[in-house]
């Protein structure tokens, strides 16, 4: 845990495309940690919208960002446009270089590690991508949020939430975070046990499947460039892909 009396700079990057709730899911959490400045930086000042065109607006630019403290790195089909993108890769390197904590959710996994920033590294991220993690040299976990060292990786929309108290109650202890999740009324319910590859019906899996079949080809062609550019082995394209109802140990 830092000191309370230690002021945190937290923010976010913000791209076209990105999955809003992986944004601002986290968003409800980390603005709310004590002692801390929480903003949202993109490659310019310009709005963007996320993949259902909801209009987000960054703070500032990334050239105009501090330090931070915390770097949180959303996902979102927008992701793969941002794969081979220099500026932003760097940015998420010199950030997470000089950072005490690095929080990705989603397919923000494949940019951290399309950074390189993944080699040896125990990550997750979402079940259509999960696949892919060995690609930069992770190591695949099939958990809902995973910590390793200073890293906290969350699978998938939702579970950005999850992560983000897991990184608040690291950052300014458990009672922090519980007050947090206590102000957001925190307590999901869901009517149904579909939430997952493991849980959801079998026709609604394949459906889901089915719907992200393309994105997920192309992520793959482009992890398979990064691999290649970062030296990594990976399996023959129709070799046996990990999925994210595999075990990882």
């Amino acid at each position: 845990m830092i000191p309370q009396d230690t002021h945190l700079q937290i923010g976010s990057l913000l791209f076209e495309g990105l999955d809003q709730i992986d944004l601002t899911g986290p968003f409800e959490v980390l603005s709310r940690i004590p002692n801390s400045t929480y903003r949202i930086y993109a490659k310019t000042a310009e709005p963007v919208r996320d993949l259902k065109g909801l209009r987000l607006t960054p703070d500032a630019t990334l050239a105009d960002a501090p330090q931070l403290d915390v770097l949180h790195v959303p996902g979102g089909f927008g992701q793969e446009a941002l794969m081979e993108d220099d500026e932003v890769l760097g940015w998420i390197r010199q950030q997470a270089a000089g950072a005490r904590s690095i929080f990705s959710v989603c397919t923000g996994a494949l940019l951290c590690g399309a950074a390189g920033l993944l080699r040896g590294r125990r990550a997750t991220t979402h079940w259509a991508s999960f696949h892919l993690l060995p690609f930069f040299g992770a190591i695949p976990v099939n958990e809902r949020v995973v910590v390793d060292g200073n890293w906290v990786f969350a699978a998938g929309v939702t579970a950005g939430i999850d992560g983000a108290l897991r990184l608040a109650a690291e950052l300014r202890g458990d009672e922090a975070a519980q007050a947090i999740q206590l102000h957001m009324v925190y307590a999901p319910e869901p009517p149904f046990n579909s939430g997952t590859p493991e849980t959801a019906p079998a026709v609604i899996l394949e459906q889901a499947r089915q719907s992200v079949r393309g994105i997920t080809a192309q992520r793959e062609k482009t992890a398979r460039r990064v691999a290649a550019s970062l030296g990594i082995d990976v399996p023959a394209a129709g070799g046996n892909e990990l999925t994210r109802g595999d075990k990882q140990d």
